[in-house]
């Protein structure tokens, strides 16, 4: 019997599946056991309901009905002239922040950045493998007492006096947990990874001068941000801890949300303190989302920057609402990792991320994120002259923006196509970031970009959308040809020949292919990668 049988057995209704020796025995005490089941039995029938309430919209979508903003249901929330509550001081600046999974190096690394926050991430820039859940739980609460370090490769690894404001990304209400079961189910992942960190730092946080402060991903509805508010709520009065304490920056990465963006920071306005452009993901949305609708097909992914008219109009109506609200707007991913052997390819791509971050400057963002060391600098560059002496730009109100519901779903992208160079890109990227996810590494360096989940989930999407829709392919002179299964299935052929080559061991590699080929072949669309996925994870 395990250190973590022995735990959950003092838990009534709670068992552990997992290996609980090292991380798991310092993290899944009774009591912190206790505190996450409580949460998982109070709230996950709502979280079940508002799945369900998904499925519902979908099949709605799918019968030809779009979405808009709300009708009379929350006009009042609309038109109310109310602001989230203060912003703690240490989340009063936050013009770069830097995201990262949650091993040791990366939170050593990315504290020591120089960044203005580090969101410490569980979601898409982490595989979930136990020892990658347990461990990370345990390098934060290290890590918020000074006491982590790393001794690897020769080097140390140690925090600097100065760090930067951590904040974390829990999993999404559409995941579990499957090596925690509560009354013989998995319990939820969202609440997993909330419920241990709160239980173990909160209050730790406070005696430091910070506080437990999140990032909410993949929300579908404002609904969806009241379940949050109520979980904050009671787990901060089971804890003792002072009421508004925790504070939540969602991450708006849907198309449903983005008509929501009021009512989600209304329903968490004493936990609030911010949305989030989160641009990949909300690629990924519209094509999922209109999945059936041949006139919302996009073209190559490179092709769908923040310049073009859907994204633009996302962006500024975030930073509008925002600010109307008193709350931060937070801008997008600058995913590119600098190489250390081709200065050309570094200045190509360092001179996009300026016009990146002078872009979300000059729009009235607050700050942005980057995904390596070097590109904080970078951004930080952008952002002082604009911000001048001034922690943020909150006082930006953006009245000239006018944003209706046509603007965010207008997808036509003048000279946008679909071409076999962009869907090899997808092909390759899927493969390589499935196969590393399957041995343990959610974010994953390639083609000079970080890769996590939700790039990943572009392309398969895309794939999958091409064929569905008989997407012309407009390269190689063959106006009259479409993106067919053939096609897909001899460049998936050429791509996994190739990376073949260049391995001694194969084997996730050829299960990332075969989930690659469910995935985009198979006749119905699997709203997320990662959940087949986790059911081979290791």
């Amino acid at each position: 019997m395990t250190v973590a049988d022995e735990t959950a057995g003092q838990v009534q209704g709670v068992q552990v599946l997992g290996d609980g020796e090292g991380a798991a025995a310092r993290v899944l005490t009774p009591e912190a056991l206790a505190f996450v089941a409580d949460l998982h039995r109070r709230f996950n029938p709502t979280r079940l309901e508002l799945l369900r309430r998904r499925d519902e919209r979908q099949e709605w979508i799918d019968q030809g009905n779009e979405p808009g903003f709300l009708d009379e249901e929350t006009a009042e929330v609309r038109a109310g002239d109310w602001s989230v509550a203060p912003c703690p001081a240490d989340l009063e600046d936050r013009r770069v922040e830097i995201t990262g999974p949650t091993d040791a190096k990366m939170v050593i690394n990315a504290l020591n950045s120089g960044a203005s926050c580090f969101m410490a991430d569980f979601e898409d820039a982490l595989s979930p493998t136990w020892k990658n859940v347990l461990h990370g739980q345990a390098n934060l609460s290290d890590a918020i007492r000074r006491t982590l370090s790393l001794d690897a490769g020769g080097k140390q690894y140690r925090l600097k006096d100065n760090t930067a404001v951590l904040i974390v990304r829990p999993r999404g209400w559409h995941l579990s947990e499957r090596h925690v079961l509560v009354d013989g189910a998995p319990v939820s992942a969202s609440l997993f990874d909330v419920g241990l960190y709160f239980f173990h730092n909160a209050r730790e946080l406070l005696d430091r001068g910070s506080g437990p402060y999140f990032y909410l991903p993949k929300l579908e509805s404002h609904l969806e941000a009241r379940l949050w508010n109520e979980v904050f709520t009671h787990a901060q009065r089971a804890m003792g801890i002072p009421h508004g304490t925790i504070r939540a920056t969602v991450l708006i990465e849907t198309i449903l949300a983005a008509f929501e963006m009021d009512e989600i920071l209304y329903e968490l306005r004493d936990h609030a303190a911010g949305l989030n452009a989160g641009r990949w993901d909300y690629i990924f949305s519209m094509i999922k989302k209109f999945r059936k609708r041949a006139d919302f097909v996009l073209p190559d992914r490179v092709q769908v920057t923040m310049a073009v008219p859907f994204m633009k109009s996302y962006a500024e109506l975030l930073v509008k609402t925002c600010h109307r609200r008193g709350a931060h707007a937070m801008g997008g991913m600058a995913a590119f990792i600098p190489s250390r052997r081709d200065a050309e390819v570094n200045e190509r791509a360092m001179a996009k991320v300026r016009e990146d971050k002078a872009r979300e400057a000059g729009q009235g963002f607050d700050g942005t994120w980057v995904a390596h060391p070097d590109l904080v600098p970078v951004a930080r560059a952008e952002f002082d002259p604009v911000l001048g002496e001034r922690p943020n730009q909150k006082h930006r109100q953006r009245d000239d923006v006018n944003v209706r519901s046509a603007a965010l779903l207008e997808t036509g992208i003048v000279g946008g196509q679909v071409s076999e160079g962009g869907a090899r890109l997808n092909v390759n990227v899927a493969l390589q970031y499935i196969e590393a996810w399957l041995q343990g590494n959610g974010a994953v360096a390639i083609h000079n970009l970080m890769e996590d989940a939700a790039t990943a989930e572009i392309s398969r999407a895309q794939l999958w959308q091409w064929i569905r829709h008989r997407t012309p392919i407009a390269d190689d002179g063959d106006q009259d040809g479409y993106f067919t299964p053939d096609d897909y299935t001899r460049i998936r052929d050429a791509e996994m020949a190739a990376l073949r080559a260049e391995r001694t061991d194969t084997r996730c590699l050829e299960s990332a292919c075969a989930l690659l080929d469910d995935l985009v072949l198979g006749t119905e669309f699997i709203p997320f990668l990662t959940l087949p996925a986790y059911e081979i994870l290791h």
